[in-house]
């Protein structure tokens, strides 16, 4: 399976997160040889890496987060937080063609606003609050497969 760019990008955002949180937060740590359960995320940590955002920290075993990987985790924090505040309680149906007028990505803005309120920290407890009929337990696979994408823009529905 391949990944769009967009979803690469937001997949890879994901990731940054989770390296950024504190274990007790429910951030990860992510090693160099990844496990097999972790191995569908192998393309966007090796992305990140191309795109300087994460490093291979031989030493450790582990990838580790850049300072241009923590600048741009601020950077999709203050995107996020205009998101919020602008379009809080719109109608999807407003919503949507607004996005588009300005030429903004419905999804990314979706994404984001998920990602900034922790909504997907727990990718199984956010399938579970959703009531989806079928239940992805494999985290990795789940945030690069269709159905976590297809379960955000169904939202986007008006």
């Amino acid at each position: 399976m391949t990944l769009d760019d967009t979803r690469r990008t937001l997949a890879g955002l994901y990731l940054l997160k989770k390296l950024d949180l504190e274990p007790a937060d429910g951030g990860l740590q992510f090693p160099l040889v990844l496990p097999r359960e972790l191995e569908p995320i192998e393309p966007v940590l090796e992305q990140l890496v191309i795109d300087g955002l994460l490093a291979m920290d031989r030493k450790k075993g582990q990838y580790r987060l850049t300072p241009a990987g923590v600048d741009a985790i601020g950077n999709h924090i203050d995107e996020a937080e205009h998101y919020v505040e602008e379009f809080d309680g719109m109608p999807v149906e407003t919503l949507v063609p607004e996005l588009l007028r300005r030429r903004l990505d419905p999804l990314r803005v979706r994404f984001l606003w998920g990602w900034y309120q922790n909504e997907f920290d727990d990718l199984l407890l956010w399938q579970q609050r959703r009531g989806l009929a079928e239940i992805e337990h494999d985290w990795a696979d789940y945030l690069v497969g269709d159905a976590f994408w297809s379960e955000l823009l169904s939202e986007l529905q008006a």
